[in-house]
């Protein structure tokens, strides 16, 4: 490809509504616009990228056995209806009529309509397994879209499907699948990891992500670097900080705490380390009858270590709690506690609640809590003595750096991520809902076993970019960058002799194979290199008249701080041994 025949368009400044370094850095290098909120037009710099990424997704789905197809980004509403969804979902559900007034959505995912497929495909056990995959638009109406294409409303996903005849066979393609991410994602250059996952009201017990490592990552990735173990904050298990609960040994005492309702507040108020004090967090659930009326709430108080916090997916776990709860109101707090947030505690309670308590702080003893009384907190509290054992006691905190690893094997560690990858086993949620069945050996009907997974092409893009950059623009790993090579002339339209080396160079990489663009634009070298450093193409040659009297080139890599000058006869073998070639 020539510059000239190609369309090339930065920007020296970001918009201002660009907020973080991908988003900036696509818009100045032109891979996309904006034409709404978290809508972008992929321009054919960010499109080249793009193809870039669903070429190696297709090569590894298909060399893993999945099948390509293609289902509509409109779906009828009765599909989403028969498993629930159609009504369960929220408002990121786009739900639209046609003319005759019947209902469709725009998909954000396919689950449905692959299933329906499979119910009318897939009739036998000699059919199974299969593996059905595509990439498509997607469509989420993000309350409040953020942060360019990593936030959209609009994106690609490559999203798969896999029916079994048993779960041992869903094991299976969960394994096929989970190796072909990793070699997704290693083919694309980019620093990784694979982590442990909540299976959520889904279930199960396969669940990874694959997070793609940056600082500026929503996602908290708790990982044991003398280990394999790597989990996401939501999953990873907090052991107990305490081998053991030591004997009492201060008496109960209601110190005055004026004004002082946080943890840190009281701990530097009492002059006691904040791993003394007891955090008290005030949840309610709510029994409902057939109509959906409210006939009995239940209020819960989880305490967690004042350093610690609590994980809200690990409580949502607890046997009484897994239904849903919510945060108690005041009126409920004011009725069990008889003392407003801040100075809670286990301790003298109005009414009865249920207590659960973290495995550490179920072994704390001589802790500091809430006195249930404004302005005043216990010392010296302990189970047994000062207040009955906790009802239930289980992890349900977020683990902290320098926590045990749960396998044994050191301490862990923590890192932010950028969710690219999931891969899921779904079991028979869909097909149970949906009647997908196949007959088995003996002619019976089975439900089929599913696994769902997906791979955010487009959010693909903004991951690399938060990982891969500096303060010149992009820097593309090879695989995914709209060009690997761009040769820039010197003065082409001068200098035949510069004109006639760039042209000869450019063919000869053509020929073999290599993405590689000539920029023929006349360009002064500044404005030039500042555009290619800005787009990040990996790799640049430089050729100027003077350097050809001196019979060289200039190569240089994109990461690499200076030009590496090459002899003109060595640069074709140069470039082959660079390019791996």
């Amino acid at each position: 490809m020539k510059a000239s025949q190609f369309f090339v368009s930065t920007l020296k400044e970001a918009p201002a509504d660009a907020e973080i370094v991908s988003h900036k850095l696509m818009m100045r290098a032109g891979l996309i616009k904006r034409l709404g909120a978290g809508i972008y037009n992929y321009m054919p710099m960010g499109l080249r990228v793009i193809r870039k990424v669903e070429a190696i997704i297709r090569e590894e789905m298909n060399r893993a056995g999945a099948v390509e197809l293609l289902m509509p980004v409109v779906q009828p509403a009765e599909l989403w209806q028969e498993t629930g969804r159609f009504d369960k979902m929220g408002p990121e559900l786009l739900r639209v009529k046609d003319r005759h007034e019947r209902d469709f959505i725009i998909q954000p995912t396919s689950e449905e309509v692959v299933t329906d497929i499979a119910r009318q495909e897939l009739r036998s056990y000699k059919q199974l397994p299969r593996n059905f995959y595509h990439i498509q638009t997607k469509f989420r109406d993000e309350r409040r879209p953020r942060f360019g294409i990593m936030r959209g409303r609009e994106f690609t996903m490559k999203d798969a499907y896999s029916f079994d005849r048993d779960v041992e066979a869903a094991g299976r393609s969960y394994d096929a699948m989970f190796k072909a991410y990793i070699a997704i994602f290693d083919r694309m250059g980019l620093q990784y990891r694979a982590v442990a996952a909540d299976t959520g009201a889904i279930g199960g017990d396969r669940s990874h992500e694959f997070q793609v490592i940056a600082d500026t990552g929503e996602d908290a990735i708790v990982y044991c670097p003398d280990s394999e173990y790597a989990a996401n904050i939501e999953l990873a298990e907090a052991l107990p900080l305490l081998a053991e609960r030591a004997p009492a040994a201060e008496p109960l005492v209601k110190a005055p705490t004026p004004g002082k309702a946080t943890c840190a507040d009281v701990a530097e108020f009492l002059g006691l380390p904040l791993q003394r004090t007891i955090k008290s967090l005030v949840l309610a659930t709510d029994e409902l009858d057939g109509a959906g009326k409210v006939v009995k709430s239940t209020v819960w108080l989880l305490l967690v270590r004042g350093d610690h916090a609590l994980n809200e997916v690990k409580a949502g776990k607890v046997e009484g709690l897994k239904g849903g709860f919510r945060f108690a109101t005041r009126a409920e707090i004011a009725e069990h506690f008889g003392c407003e947030p801040g100075y809670l505690g286990p301790i003298g309670l109005k009414q009865p609640v249920k207590i659960v308590a973290d495995r550490t702080v179920a072994r704390m003893a001589d802790f500091v809590c809430g006195a249930n009384d404004a302005d005043f907190h216990f010392t010296g509290a302990n189970w047994g003595r000062d207040l009955p054992e906790p009802d239930v006691v289980a992890d349900i905190r977020n683990v902290v750096e320098g926590d045990p690893s749960p396998d044994g094997k050191g301490l862990l560690a923590i890192q932010r991520g950028i969710e690219v990858g999931h891969v899921f086993y779904l079991g028979t949620k869909y097909s149970k809902a949906m009647n997908a069945t196949y007959l088995d050996e003996k002619g019976k009907p089975q439900l089929m076993e599913m696994g769902c997974y997906g791979i955010g092409v487009t959010r693909l893009l903004g991951a690399a970019i938060e990982q891969n950059h500096d303060e010149r623009g992009i820097i593309w790993p090879d695989a995914m960058a709209p060009f690997r090579v761009v040769v820039c002339p010197i003065g082409m339209d001068r200098s035949e002799a510069v004109r006639a080396e760039a042209e000869r160079l450019y063919g000869k990489l053509q020929a073999a194979g290599v993405d590689v663009l000539l920029d023929d634009r006349g360009e002064r070298p500044g404005a030039m290199f500042a555009d290619w450093e800005l787009i990040g193409v990996p790799h640049r040659v430089v050729i100027s008249d003077r350097g050809l009297k001196e019979g060289r080139l200039e190569y240089q890599g994109r990461r690499d701080a200076q030009a590496t000058p090459v002899a003109v006869a060595d640069i074709d073998a140069f470039l082959k041994d660079k390019l791996g070639a």
